[in-house]
């Protein structure tokens, strides 16, 4: 599961999008901790599926090289909804559900689900989120916002 294929850093690498930063990110206890680049104007999303409405989702999607699992692998459990295209991950000592993984289309493939709320150094004010009616499986025209 850690993903170590690219550990630049995206302040000083002419590949990242000019808004990517990395931010870093935990569970409640601190048993899983990892650092993503992500670009928060870029867009974020929120569901209204059962499972994304229920754990209070609010995500950014990544590629996976632009994640890394610093600790913890061992502490997570997956947990997958009729086996489709995602896992979501959760700290089995504390419940905190950090990050999900899967493969998906509409994401453009495969794909790291940033838990917005675990991130321990991100300004959430002022950005751009899409609500997607996942619990029709509408993933098309989403309604977007900004956050306050």
């Amino acid at each position: 599961m850690t993903n170590t294929s690219d550990n630049t850093n995206p302040s000083t690498d002419t590949r990242a999008a000019p808004g990517t930063r990395t931010y870093h990110g935990s569970c409640v206890c601190g048993a899983i901790r990892f650092e993503a680049d992500i670009d928060l104007q870029a867009g974020t999303s929120r569901c209204n599926c059962t499972i994304c409405t229920k754990a209070s989702l609010w995500s950014a999607i990544i590629k996976p090289s632009s994640f890394r699992l610093l600790s913890g692998e061992e502490s997570l459990s997956d947990f997958q909804r009729n086996g489709r295209f995602s896992h979501f991950l959760f700290c089995k000592h504390c419940g905190t559900r950090p990050f999900s993984r899967g493969d998906a289309p509409w994401t453009g493939g495969p794909y790291y689900s940033i838990q917005l709320t675990c991130l321990d150094d991100a300004d959430l004010s002022n950005i751009p989120v899409m609500h997607f009616d996942g619990r029709h499986d509408k993933w098309e025209s989403p309604r977007v916002e900004r956050t306050p």
